[in-house]
């Protein structure tokens, strides 16, 4: 599945996001939360909510790989949030569990909940025993409904003094606490802010029945005033209405979207005025995910449950079908300024043979006359991801993966990762600072990736940091360990694995340099830290929280630039126990520790202060907050009651300072929200005297990816409200480029002497084909500027490509493929063939192309192959294809063998009735079409388990035991796989004579096995009236064809005891009994009512005779001179026929000689008498029937369906 950015290898793409609905930097992602309490996960998938205005990082395979960013640097991620759970806590979360633990007991994010709607769910946790402690409060719904709470105490705690300190004229927090009546057995809610600067939220709860795996009841809630109050809107949505899932549209937030749950109805309920009056609209589909246009409001995408996509302009009132088999997530709309029509989609879908495409059409435009497909060929499953400028799609290929890009939609071009990287797994981590970053997890990695970045063009890949380490998720999510700083481009955090031990690392030039993290000098009491760089330091968590209303592991806030907030620990090494709270009010250069225990921590005022919250394992009835970047702290009490606190909304709108808080009293309470306006903890404004200058710098250097940045922001300390965004970049003046603003260009690798180097598997001086005689061209000097340094002048030159006039050389490098990379094609299908050079001149080249099928095509240079050469082979082959690149200088040449197939349509399988022991045989299969090297047999001979395989249609084989063996033959060619299936005798001698029928049994001979089989069941029994022979020792096998033939062998008794002589008597004896009842017409049947068939003796022969051993008796050679006057007889007879008719013939063959098969007889007024070697084997019958078929005009041999006739035996 390439997943968002990420790209699956030789396997998939696969997707690193399942889309959710939650832009970064909207309220939309910041305004939406699930709570939900159940013991275990949901079973089924819930509707998924894509912002298609944030793109996705780009999965190219089916686990996700996730970046963790801030909250601003998350405009290129779509991040995937699903439903938190609990099983069987007993008393809370253990807050010391590590990733990659067993989750057991840990939230579970699932699919039901996740991504998407307009808040991320989390599912509430049972707790039992003393939950309250020192309250020694148990149930009931806390302050009340819309209780007010006012006065809350506060506590000054300054960390410098190590204690806390009663401030009564601190200032106090105003909250108030509304509990959902009546909804205690819901489990799920669903709380929405509708939009920036409103004042209206809403809320859906809903009981899920985990028995039926549905919805069985729900309510929704609003309210117009912050949240102080709510009220119940079931009365305007129905009140029998079932509610699944509520949307907010991104781009005008009075409108909503709320689904119904599909076990009552499918409808969509459509509101413009914030949720305060509901119109509903049927659907014939069940909505498995939305995604918005991001401009358009009226404009969305539906996913249904069967694969198909809808899309509506007029906001889910009315839906028309784009197209069926869709991938799930992979669908895009258009991004502005780059596709040409606002209303186009990307997606990725399956043909009807299985294949996946991509494909672009306009929203209601997409019949097939209207469809385009941006890449030919076919690509991989999930790996279509389009985000920014880049689109990213994996090829289908055996073994080694191949990834292509299109860089502001130009033509696909394959990515170049270094030669020998060979990646198992590649995820685009993002591409939103005019490059790719690329996670990449080589064959000989296991929970580590590499990270790679791009140029411009998202083609070439160098190596910016090995062994990344990964983490598991409490969803199952892998998290690449790297931390995107918000608001300073270029400085990243990651972890990396190194000799058995994970240490943290920072860089502040996009990985061109790393550094590990000074620890603080000293802990909270005061005490110095002893900790000596390299071998010790400060190691972070770098996990963004799943869910948008916990803070996770580190945050960053691109308003607050330079405050880092981190859970981590001091140390040799990354450790997941004694860990504590860490911040850095200088962009990662010195840290201080802030809390001994985890805290969730969020920015408020725009960043101008930080709320801390105790993780939600315990309840709690305070928050801290701090105004001078977490040197001092401040607690308000913000309940009256502890609360088990689920998620926080902070800064639901940009003119107000509310925070909400979502939780329970207990497990068996209501549902409680908390209201807290913390604008009373502000004393004034701020003025221009409470802002202060701020340098960014690296350990002292101020020249960050190559400028000097001086940023205005508040002067810690200050009680004063930013109330908008005053953090910005004051100036930023260019620095003289040195060696560090340049990274190793791509097939260079920096050295111990930190400068970079030829890769040994990569030729310097290798020319693009694209240059041509009198043209220049950038030649590398191994180093390349990394993307948006802002550096000038100094060592730019010198680091800098240099421009050299294309020279003249020979081609080489010559390489030939088809456009889908296969080997094999149908007949009378196109087949595409690329052309690739690595070196020589495009234009001054002449390229010939031989198909091998005596057509061969020339190309004056290779521009005029970049669409590829097509060809239609008109007949079934393996055919050499080859082709030859000439100019003045040279040549080279390549060749491609290609398998033309047609598939296979009957098989026939041709053996004798009866076979000799320890006579070899030969048995072959008849191919209709005929199909020469293309065709692969399998034969399974006797008892033989494991099959004989041969390019042959015939094979030889002796069989020593006797009795009944099976034959079987499976003929492959293509895809196609066909089979039959003989059972034949095989004895040491036996008898046999040839039948022939009246005239009227050719009319209702209708020529297939079935008819032929039921045929000599019947004359099998017509015999056993006139003769007292045993029925197993009786076969009689009908020919295919007309004249109406057939063969009645008599076998010898298995018992093979008895004298051999004796034997041969009494098969003679039979034998003169059966030909006698023939030759008197005393064998007959009816074939149907009026229509009677008389079974005549045609040939008696006798195969071979008795015995199949070296020494010849007098008798043995007497009879071998009458066959050769018996010779001399039918010849005769066969020269006047016509003149004898009637006749009986009787033959017998040497028992040295390999019994024959013989072909059909017809008798009549009419009909001749033929001897032996006129009648044509089932093979030549075959032969001649195609040949008459190919004469007649039926069609070319691969349209044909007629069925082959096949021999019977009974």
């Amino acid at each position: 599945m390439i997943g968002s950015p990420v790209l699956h290898p030789p396997r998939s793409l696969a997707a690193m996001e399942t889309r959710a609905a939650l832009c970064p930097g909207s309220r939309l992602l910041s305004l939406g939360i699930w709570l939900m309490v159940a013991a275990r996960a949901l079973p089924h998938a819930g509707a998924v909510i894509s912002c298609a205005s944030c793109p996705s990082p780009v999965q190219l395979h089916r686990q996700e790989l996730q970046l963790n960013r801030g909250a601003a640097g998350l405009r290129s991620v779509r991040a995937e949030f699903r439903e938190l759970g609990f099983s069987s806590l007993d008393a809370g979360l253990d807050r010391d569990h590590e990733p990659g633990d067993s989750t057991e007991d840990v939230p579970q994010f699932h699919r039901d909940e996740a991504p998407g709607r307009d808040g991320a769910a989390l599912r509430r946790a049972k707790r039992s025993g003393a939950e309250f402690g020192d309250s020694g409060w148990s149930g009931g719904a806390g302050g009340g409904e819309g209780s007010q709470v006012d006065g809350q105490r506060s506590v000054r705690w300054n960390r410098e003094d190590g204690g806390g300190i009663n401030r009564q004229d601190e200032p106090k927090l105003s909250s108030s606490t509304f509990a959902l009546t009546g909804d205690s057995a819901h489990n799920h809610a669903v709380v929405t802010w509708s939009g920036q600067n409103s004042s209206v939220i809403l809320i859906l709860t809903k009981l899920y029945d985990f028995h039926i795996g549905s919805v069985t009841e729900s309510t929704l809630w609003r309210s117009a005033d912050y949240g102080s109050t709510y009220e119940r809107m079931n009365d305007k949505v129905g009140f029998k209405t079932v509610l699944s899932y509520l949307y907010v549209c991104p781009t005008n937030k009075r409108k909503i979207m709320v689904l119904t749950d599909p076990e009552f109805e499918s409808s969509v309920l459509i509101s413009t005025d914030e949720g305060a009056s509901y119109q509903k609209f049927r659907l014939s589909f069940f909505v498995l995910s939305l995604l918005f246009h991001p401009t358009q409001e009226d404009w969305a995408l539906a996913y249904s449950h069967d694969q198909k996509l809808y899309s509506s302009v007029d906001f889910g009132r009315k839906w028309q079908l784009i197209h069926e088999h869709v991938t799930p997530n992979r669908f895009y709309w258009s991004v502005a300024g780059l596709d040409k029509e606002p209303d186009l989609i990307h997606m990725e879908a399956h043909t009807p043979d299985g294949n996946v495409q991509y494909v672009t059409c306009r929203a209601q435009m997409c019949t097939e006359a209207n469809r385009n497909y941006p890449f030919p060929g076919y690509i991989d499953i999930s790996s279509l991801v389009v985000q920014d400028d880049y689109i990213f799609i994996q090829v289908p290929t055996s073994g080694r993966a191949t990834y292509y890009v299109s860089y502001k939609r130009d033509l696909f071009i394959q990515i170049k990762l270094p030669k020998y990287s060979l990646p198992k797994d590649l995820h685009i981590v993002s591409t939103d600072e005019k490059q790719v970053f690329a996670a990449v997890q080589e064959w000989n990695q296991n929970d580590t990736y590499n990270l790679y970045l791009s140029d411009t063009r998202g083609i070439y890949f160098t190596l910016a940091m090995e062994n990344v380490k990964t983490t598991r998720g409490i969803s199952g999510n892998q998290m690449l360990d790297l931390y995107e700083v918000a608001g300073i481009k270029g400085m990243l955090i990651a972890n990396k694995r190194q000799d058995n031990q994970v240490k943290t690392y920072i860089t502040y030039n996009k990985g061109r340099d790393w550094r590990l993290l000074q620890a603080p000098a000293s802990d909270l009491d005061g005490n110095d830290v002893h900790c000596i760089l390299p071998f010790c330091s400060l190691h972070l968590q770098l996990q963004m929280s799943e869910n948008p209303y916990v803070s996770g592991t580190i945050s960053s806030k691109s308003s607050a630039p330079g405050i880092i907030v981190a859970t981590g620990n001091v140390g040799a090494e990354l450790s997941y126990n004694n860990v504590g709270m860490f911040v850095s009010s200088d962009a990662g250069n010195s840290w201080r520790p802030i809390f001994e225990e985890e805290h969730n921590i969020w920015f408020l005022d725009r960043g101008g202060a930080l709320v801390a919250v105790k993780q939600p394992s315990v309840p709690t009835r305070h928050l801290w907050v701090s105004f001078d970047e977490g040197r001092q702290w401040t607690q308000h009490s913000f309940s009256s009651v502890p609360l088990f606190v689920d998620g926080v909304l902070v800064e639901a709108g940009a003119e107000n300072q509310i925070m909400t808080f979502f939780g329970h009293f207990s497990h068996r309470s209501e549902w409680q929200l908390i209201k807290i306006d913390y604008k009373s903890i502000f004393s004034r404004k701020c003025t221009e005297e409470d802002y202060q200058t701020w340098h960014l710098h690296n350990q002292g250097e101020p020249c960050v990816m190559g400028q000097k940045q001086i940023y205005m922001k508040r002067r810690p300390g200050n009680y004063c409200m930013l109330g908008q965004d005053y953090s910005r970049i004051l100036s930023a003046e260019s620095c003289i480029c040195r060696a560090h603003d340049f990274e190793c260009d791509y097939g260079y690798e920096r050295r111990g002497d930190g400068n970079c180097r030829p890769a040994f598997w990569f030729n310097p001086s290798t020319v693009s084909r694209s240059c041509s005689q009198g043209q220049n061209y950038f030649n590398s000097t191994g180093y390349r500027k990394v993307v948006l340094n802002n550096c000038t002048k100094g060592v730019k030159e010198m680091y800098t490509a240099r421009k050299q006039q294309c020279p003249n050389r020979p081609p080489k490098g010559l390489m030939l493929t088809t456009k889908d990379g296969k080997l094999t094609a149908n007949m009378g299908n196109n087949v595409t063939f690329l052309v690739h050079l690595d070196e020589g001149d495009s234009l001054q080249t002449n390229i010939q192309l031989d198909f091998g099928d005596g057509t061969a095509v020339s190309y004056s240079n290779l521009s005029w192959t970049e669409e590829g050469i097509k060809h239609v082979y008109r007949s079934a082959g393996i055919f050499r294809v080859t082709a030859l690149a000439e100019n003045m200088l040279g040549y080279d040449t390549t060749t491609l063998f290609l398998h033309i197939t047609c598939p296979v349509e009957h098989v026939q399988l041709l053996a004798p009735f009866v076979i000799i022991t320890h006579k070899e045989v030969n048995i072959s299969a008849a191919v209709l079409p005929s199909q020469p090297r293309t065709v692969t047999y399998f034969w399974w001979l006797g008892n033989n388990t494991e099959p004989v395989i041969t390019l042959d249609g015939s094979i030889a084989h002796t069989f020593t035991i006797e009795g009944m063996h099976t034959i079987t033959v499976q003929v492959s060619a293509g895809n196609t796989i066909l089979q039959d299936t003989k059972t034949i005798a095989v004895k040491e001698f036996f008898k046999s004579l040839l039948l022939s029928f009246s005239p009227n049994l050719d009319e209702f001979n209708p020529d297939i096995p079935e008819w032929r089989q039921d045929v000599g069941r019947v004359i099998k029994k017509a015999l056993l009236q006139v003769s007292d022979f045993p029925e197993e020792r009786l076969l009689v096998a009908v020919f295919p064809g007309v004249p109406t033939a057939a063969e009645l062998f008599l076998l010898p008794n298995k018992n093979q005891s008895e004298d051999k002589k004796k034997t041969e008597e009494e098969l003679e004896k039979a034998s003169n009994v059966i030909v006698s009842a023939l030759n008197q017409n005393l064998v007959e049947f009816e074939l149907k009512p009026g229509v009677r068939v008389i079974v005549y003796n045609t040939q008696l022969t006798l195969a071979p005779l008795v015995d199949s051993s070296p020494r010849h008796s007098s008798s043995a050679m007497l009879m071998l001179l009458s066959v050769v006057f018996l010779g001399l007889a039918v010849f005769l007879i066969y020269k006047f026929k016509r003149k004898i008719p009637w006749i009986n013939i009787y033959a017998e063959v040497n028992q040295e000689k390999e019994q024959e098969m013989i072909g059909s007889v017809g008798q009549g007024d009419s009909t001749p008498k033929i001897t032996l070697s006129e009648f044509a084997t089932s093979k030549e019958r075959l032969e001649k029937e195609l040949d008459a078929r190919v004469k007649r005009g039926v069609g070319n041999a691969c349209e044909s369906t007629r069925e082959i006739p096949n021999c019977t035996s009974v």
